[in-house]
Formats: C-alpha cells, sequence, structure tokens
C-alpha cells in the first residue's frame, strides 16, 4: 500500500515572489532553488515531524490569507492515485516531469492538495 511519506511544502500567492524570499533569506536566515527549504536533516529533536493542522474558525490565523496549496511526498505516487481513485476520490490531473511526479486533488474544503514522488535531482 502506497503512503503520504512527509510534508512536501506550503505553496501560496504573493505579489513579489522574489522579494518574499529575500525577506524569508534576511529576516528568518533561510533560503533555497524553489524557496526558502528546512531540511529534516537540521533538526535536533528525535522524532521530527511536520503538522497540517485544522481549525473551525479562523481566528488562530488571522490576519492571514486562505490562499495555499500543501503538498505531501508520496513514496509511490501511481499505486497511491490508484488506491485514492478506488476510494472514489477526483484526482484532478496527474504529470511526470522526470525528475518528480505529481497529482492534485482538492480536500473536502476544497483546498488544493499536491501529492509529489521525488524520481531524482531538480533540474539545474
Amino acid at each position: 500500500m502506497a503512503k503520504v511519506t512527509g510534508l512536501g511544502g506550503v505553496f501560496y500567492v504573493v505579489k513579489d515572489p522574489a522579494a518574499t524570499r529575500a525577506w524569508y533569506r534576511e529576516v528568518l536566515g533561510i533560503d533555497g532553488e524553489y524557496g526558502p527549504q528546512m531540511p529534516w536533516s537540521e533538526e535536533t529533536g528525535d522524532q521530527p515531524y511536520s503538522l497540517i493542522s485544522h481549525f473551525k474558525d479562523g481566528e488562530y490565523l488571522k490576519p492571514g490569507q486562505p490562499h495555499f496549496m500543501i503538498n505531501l511526498r508520496v513514496d509511490d505516487l501511481d499505486a497511491f492515485v490508484a488506491e485514492l481513485e478506488a476510494k472514489g476520490v477526483d484526482v484532478i490531473d496527474t504529470v511526470d516531469e522526470g525528475y518528480g511526479k505529481f497529482a492534485w486533488l482538492l480536500d473536502p474544503d476544497g483546498i488544493k492538495i499536491e501529492l509529489w514522488q521525488q524520481c531524482a535531482p531538480p533540474p539545474e
């Protein structure tokens, strides 16, 4: 059975991606090729994890904006998509980019979920 292996990232729309990446680099000290990256290898805890937490109201998240996408790593995208479809889940699209396979679906609240299986290092 295929499974989700971890959080791949959170994706959201900004007015100026370069300025936002510069802010993360200069203010928080995190940077990466596609945006701020935080390697789990740098986590000092015994059992590091990522959390997806759901709230009934938006008080905790205010004044934040709701436009985002969650990316989840999976170990076998093809098998995972087959399992989703067997459960009646509408998979919006799939694509193999060579360096990774991707699939998209919506959660019950309309939040876009991107599933990602890394197949090779990203192109330079």
